[in-house]
């Protein structure tokens, strides 16, 4: 069994990696020899690292293996290393929360270990997931640290690369004679320890010094230079940096070499799954297409956009719960989670019967329609499985009403010791991840309860639809405000007699739903219009409307046709079911259209009675 391990780990990693390096081979073909278990967890976070740039699914393939390994030995150095690999892996696909999670852990097992070298590293990619989460203070916080803590280091081969990376990050630092100096020593450094990679990356530096300060012709033939080296030698993840800097050097005076350069670098980073810098390349192209008026084009690289949004949504879904798995420690907040776990259960096996119950209950109904057969037997049967939905309903809402109690107090109690001074940043993030699992299952179960009533069960009034409409938008609009949106709101006098709470419960789904699909920056409108028996209410956005093969789900009773908002939000996929069930126990009607441009119109229509 562990010679054929050993064979399907060679298999695969020689399947994933191509124009692979001699110490890559090297480690490939020794591995099935290794008998020792911590060399073994040493070789495959070293063929983990060697294999980020040319496919970043090995270098977590590796890492996972090798930290189960380190684990199960308490090998604390092995451990470390699948964990900083694991922060790459997580860097490289823009999942800069989980990097920051898995950098941080590896730091503080190097430090536990008073590995220098590494602490530094480690310090160095900590600041560059803060840059690249726009939080420049704590990114220079960390760059400087590990820039004074290079110093120190006896084999200081990586203060090459802190020179590096700072200067490149945070150019306006250094005032042009430091640059030089530190440009100088950076290059002394590498070639010392005959480091190929960080003396192309050098040159780069050197390239923009010369661009910044006069010799532009010279700087620009230089980088160029730069970029066709990295390339032959295969570094496309030190290329990409190098060939947007190019693109943006260019964009004033020779636009279509700048798009050359973006697309070329948008290929690599497409082929090497950086959806990263999959996501600001396919941007910068949409915003150059979309400013010179090409529809066609800039529309492509739309889609393609959401396409990486809804990559980086799912990875997110799948990665959140597994560092859970391994991170939480502490057993009070191990205990709540294990508790939430078994409420959430009982929900979601509520939920299955629920769904059987109705299932079986449309395939009789079908059943009779096709023979047309008013059997009694059927007719008994028909009335048992009613009776035992209307049973699966009512243990659905005690269970749905029974877990707001425990989730509340999750949420509660995460609330609260994130608001306790002195807490470390890790525990931090632990505990919002905790609350923001709190308030999705209190929203699920907010949804559940609202299932299955009837129009007697309605309490009816007269309902001033104009103030509704002013309410909800107002209760809306910070979550409006916080992407940037403008809501429009057109009222007219009406009054129609309905249920209070429930007609409010569907303007807020559409409205929260128009906020939610729409990108930052565009407007919704809400208007009221007159009818001879009633009032037609709509709701517009500038969204990412909804795609044909969708069309017929987005009403169903836990439909598949749902997808994460623009900015990440939670779907559960019940509350347009929720409010076409409210809609029609008032006799009244809703449906969508797509709008011409982009987004989509949903429409209310309700009787006066």
């Amino acid at each position: 069994m562990k010679k054929l391990f050993f064979f399907c780990l060679l298999l695969l990693s020689w399947n994933l990696g191509f124009a692979q390096s001699p110490e890559l081979k090297k480690i490939q073909t020794s591995l099935p020899q290794i008998r020792d278990s911590l060399q073994y967890v040493d070789a495959l976070n070293r063929m983990a690292i060697l294999l980020y740039e040319k496919n970043a699914d090995s270098t977590f393939y590796y890492a996972r293996i090798a930290r189960e390994i380190a684990d199960r030995h308490n090998y604390k150095k092995g451990r470390a290393d699948a964990m900083n690999n694991l922060g790459i892996f997580f860097d490289l696909k823009g999942n800069f929360q989980m990097a920051l999670k898995y950098y941080n852990k590896g730091y503080t097992e190097y430090k536990k270990l008073k590995d220098s070298v590494n602490c530094v590293q480690s310090l160095m990619n900590i600041g560059m997931v803060y840059q690249e989460m726009d939080k420049d203070d704590r990114a220079q916080q960390r760059y400087e640290l590990a820039f004074r803590q290079s110093k120190q280091l006896r084999n200081d081969s990586i203060r090459s690369l802190v020179i590096y990376n700072y200067l490149l990050s945070y150019p306006k630092h250094f005032n042009r004679d430091s640059t030089r100096y530190y440009i100088d020593v950076a290059k002394q450094i590498a070639v010392k320890y005959k480091d190929e990679r960080t003396l192309v990356a050098i040159d780069q530096l050197i390239a923009d010094d010369l661009i910044d300060h006069g010799n532009r012709e010279e700087g620009l033939a230089l980088l160029k230079q730069t970029i066709t080296t990295a390339i032959d030698k295969k570094l496309f993840y030190v290329s990409m940096d190098m060939i947007i800097d190019m693109g943006q050097r260019l964009e004033s005076t020779n636009i279509e070499e700048s798009i050359a350069y973006y697309k070329q670098a948008l290929s690599f980073a497409e082929n090497n799954d950086y959806l990263y810098y999959s996501e600001i390349l396919t941007r910068k192209l949409f915003e150059i297409y979309e400013s010179r008026g090409d529809n066609a084009t800039s529309m492509t690289f739309s889609k393609k956009l959401i396409e990486i949004y809804d990559k980086e949504a799912a990875l997110n879904r799948e990665s959140g719960i597994d560092y859970i798995d391994y991170a939480l420690k502490e057993e009070q907040v191990k205990s709540l989670e294990n508790r939430y776990t078994y409420q959430v259960a009982l929900s979601i096996l509520a939920c299955i019967a629920f769904i059987l119950a109705i299932s079986m209950i449309v395939s009789i109904r079908k059943h009779l329609r096709r023979t047309k057969k008013q059997n009694s037997q059927m007719k008994k049967a028909l009335s048992a499985l009613e009776h035992s939905q209307a049973d699966n309903t009512r243990m659905m809402r005690i269970v749905a009403h029974d877990l707001r109690n425990p989730i509340g107090g999750i949420y509660s109690l995460a609330s609260m010791m994130l608001e306790e001074p002195g807490r470390s940043e890790e525990d931090r993030a632990m505990l919002d991840l905790m609350k923001t699992s709190g308030q999705n299952s209190l929203e699920l179960v907010d949804n559940l309860l609202q299932l299955q009533f009837s129009s007697e069960q309605l309490k009816k009034e007269p309902v001033d639809v104009a103030e509704m409409l002013k309410y909800c938008v107002a209760l809306l609009k910070s979550k409006a405000d916080v992407k940037q949106q403008q809501v429009g709101l057109e009222i007219v006098p009406a009054t129609v007699t309905a249920s209070r709470e429930k007609l409010w419960r569907v303007i807020s789904n559409l409205i929260a739903n128009a906020i939610k699909f729409s990108p930052n920056g565009t407007k919704i409108k809400i208007k009221m219009l007159p009818k001879k028996q009633g009032i037609r209410i709509l709701v517009k956005d500038e969204g990412i409307g909804i795609p044909p093969e969708m069309s017929k789900k987005i009403f169903d009773l836990f439909t598949e046709a749902k997808r994460p908002g623009t900015a990440g939000e939670q779907p559960f996929g019940m509350g347009l079911a929720i409010s076409k069930q409210i809609v029609e126990a008032h006799n009244g009607k809703i449906w969508f259209e797509n709008n011409a441009k982009s987004g989509t119109t949903f429409y209310v229509d309700l009787p006066f009675t």
